[in-house]
């Protein structure tokens, strides 16, 4: 069920009552919180819910955290090829428990979906499941991702998911029958007078101040929460005042705002402001240990500041101290709290934070590098927060997260053009630009202004350090934008230029003589011959990549570029032969880049393939295929959220509906940006 509504309007609200009337019930509770601060960080709402309920403790070695999974995956009798993936999530290394599985990327990443999935299945079996998705306008891509297999699997299973978002998001499972959506809406003056009733009890609430709070609050319950207990609060503190100094209390006020009224409530607290400010600028939600080793207090006295807190209604707690966790009543809380920090002492609490995650935390860094790399980014340690936003972003793109890999590396890439630039500095630079390249072409498009100029940029950098006698130590970075640019040129069928890069990767390659650079060179000149009309040569081309590719060193390089040299060339190799007259060894070919597509589960790889072969399919006239082939992509680029290769299936629908004898269906198929 999505539930949405404005901030402050009281979804979370509900989704906390609703659990709370289901104490009694047998059922099993995920929770999971999504976070402003972690919209590109792949799985983090489910990594959390994941930490918390197998009981994750600061100072866990990774035998006991790996022991505390096995423990909680015991319930759903998840099976060990499962338990591997699902350990690498959490950043756990293997320690020779669970099998060695030797899996692309974009096969870990699905086998990753798939065991939630069949987790979830399981949990249901022996009793009804509540999941509750937190705040999904910040979840990041690859959560949203696993969360939508997860609506789509739930149509038949005994499960209730509660998803609560602004009305800013586009919930992409809306439409589906077994989805109900619920808005929510401002109070009317009744329902805030009632709610205003609640909050005072039996204290005395002059009716001028309560026409007010009604007024100022304009229906949303946050705000009349906050300011009525805000107004109770300074009440009193002046009749404390009055009594000590026996003059008349002055008249009560009402907050001009909400952040007033939160600035006033925290300014009341004393001492705990200072807390809740540091746990505001680690996040939402934070650890005892994580806030004890930036507080630097006795730990009676923390303790004693955040009961404060939490009988303020500000924080809530889970656990108990040193091993509890805290989360924020609101995100509109944790905005004022952090709001009533100045610059600098901002930049030094975000440098306290970053420097005991550093030295005191590890695991946790190993784990989320972008986690640090933002508090170093807040507290001006520029160097240290490019480097970790690259190692993110290169993090991300192992492990088939596109579009948390193109915003990690553009982060890295334009904190490291403020830095004076060094011999280093410009080789992480060069490295950085050119990883960019491959989400960016999966993305964006294969021919794209956004990839030309990614590629372009690394291009220049190259020459750039070239030309101060700095040449790259990887010899495959300069044919990673040779064949950039390649693909950018064939994509928009500029045939010249695209023949020109093929010959010049093919020029570079046989200088080096070694075998990687030779068949992508071979590789490259295969495409471009059939583009522009050479069939009989792209055939020996194809043969070469065919002759040269090694599984074990050429598969991996479908991460590096746009796909597996081995899959291009079988599919350039049969439209070859088919121009040439051989149809069935034409079909062969096809049939077998896309077995091996399938098999290799690389997404990116798989849709350039099916776009490719569903194309053949339509002019070869075998429709029903065809068909299939589409909707399949279409469905993955929707998941990977690549609007180039949607609209590549959507391109192709018109023109089946028109062979198939639907033409004014053609003509009235609407092509919506995806």
């Amino acid at each position: 069920m999505p539930l949405s509504g404005e901030a402050g309007i009281g979804k979370s609200r509900l989704a906390v009552a609703l659990m709370e009337a289901l104490t009694a019930e047998p059922h099993t509770r995920l929770r999971y919180f999504c976070s402003p601060q972690h919209t590109d960080s792949p799985f983090y709402p489910i990594i959390g819910q994941f930490e918390r309920a197998a009981g994750f403790a600061h100072g866990d070695t990774l035998q006991t955290k790996l022991d505390k999974l096995d423990a909680l995956l015991a319930h759903t009798s998840t099976s060990r090829q499962d338990a591997v993936v699902l350990a690498e999530m959490l950043s756990l290394p293997n320690d020779g428990r669970y099998p060695a599985l030797d899996l692309a990327p974009e096969q870990r990443r699905q086998k990753t979906l798939q065991a939630l999935g069949a987790q979830l299945e399981t949990l249901t079996r022996s009793s009804p499941v509540l999941m509750i998705l937190e705040d999904a306008h910040w979840a990041d891509p690859t959560s949203l991702e696993a969360f939508g297999r997860r609506v789509d699997q739930i149509a038949s299973l005994r499960v209730l998911l509660i998803v609560t978002f602004r009305p800013e998001f586009e919930a992409p499972w809306i439409g589906q029958p077994h989805v109900t959506v619920l808005a929510l809406n401002r109070l009317g003056h009744r329902e805030v007078n009632t709610l205003i009733e609640r909050v005072v009890g039996d204290k005395p609430l002059p009716a001028n101040i309560r026409k007010d709070i009604i007024e100022r609050t304009d229906g949303v319950p946050l705000f009349v929460e906050e300011m009525t207990k805000s107004v109770l609060e300074a009440g009193g503190e002046l009749e404390v005042m009055q009594i000590a100094a026996a003059v008349p209390s002055p008249a009560l006020t009402v907050p001009a705002s909400l952040h007033a009224s939160l600035m006033a409530r925290l300014d009341r607290l004393g001492p705990a402001k200072e807390v809740a400010q540091i746990g505001a600028a680690i996040g939402r939600e934070f650890s005892h240990a994580l806030l004890a080793a930036v507080v630097r207090k006795p730990e009676a006295e923390l303790v004693s500041l955040l009961d404060r807190l939490i009988r303020a209604g500000l924080l809530f707690r889970k656990g108990v101290p040193p091993h509890a966790t805290y989360l924020f009543k609101h995100a509109l809380v944790q905005d004022a709290a952090y709001g009533t920090l100045l610059r600098q002492p901002r930049r030094a609490l975000h440098a306290r934070i970053a420097d005991a995650l550093e030295n005191q935390f590890a695991d946790v860094v190993e784990g989320q590098p972008d986690l640090l790399a933002r508090h170093c980014t807040e507290a001006g340690l520029i160097d240290k927060a490019a480097s970790l936003w690259g190692k993110a972003g290169l993090r991300s793109k192992e492990r088939s997260a596109l579009v948390e890999a193109v915003e990690q590396l553009t982060r890295a890439l334009g904190q490291i053009a403020t830095l004076r630039s060094t011999p280093a500095l410009r080789s992480e630079e060069i490295k950085l630009q050119v990883a960019l390249i491959n989400p960016v072409q999966h993305i964006k498009g294969l021919a794209a202004p956004e990839t030309k100029a990614v590629a372009e940029r690394a291009r220049l950098l190259i020459e750039q350090a070239e030309a101060l006698g700095e040449p790259s130590e990887d010899p495959l970075l300069l044919f990673s934008v040779l064949d950039a640019l390649f693909v950018v040129n064939i994509t928009a069928f500029d045939g010249d230029i695209a023949r020109e890069r093929a010959a010049q990767m093919l020029v570079l390659a046989e200088k080096q003589g070694a075998k990687v650079p030779l068949v992508l060179g071979h590789r490259a000149m295969t495409a471009t011959l059939v583009f522009t009309g050479n069939f009989a040569e792209a055939v020996v081309h194809g043969d070469r990549v065919l002759a040269l590719y090694d599984p074990v060193q050429h598969r991996p390089l479908a991460t590096r570029f746009v796909q597996d040299p081995r899959m291009t060339a079988l599919i350039y190799r049969s439209l070859a032969l088919w121009a040439l007259g051989y149809s069935e060894a034409r079909l062969a070919g096809t049939e077998q880049a896309l077995s091996e597509a399938r098999e290799a589960g690389r997404a990116g790889a798989l849709m350039w393939t099916l776009a490719h072969i569903g194309l053949t399919q339509l002019v070869r006239g075998n429709y029903a295929i065809a068909q299939a082939l589409s909707d399949e992509q279409i469905g993955l680029a929707e998941e990977k959220g690549s609007v180039f290769w949607k609209t590549s299936g959507m391109l192709r629908r018109p023109s089946l509906l028109a062979v198939t004898g639907n033409p004014s269906h053609a003509v009235g198929t609407p092509q919506r940006s995806p």
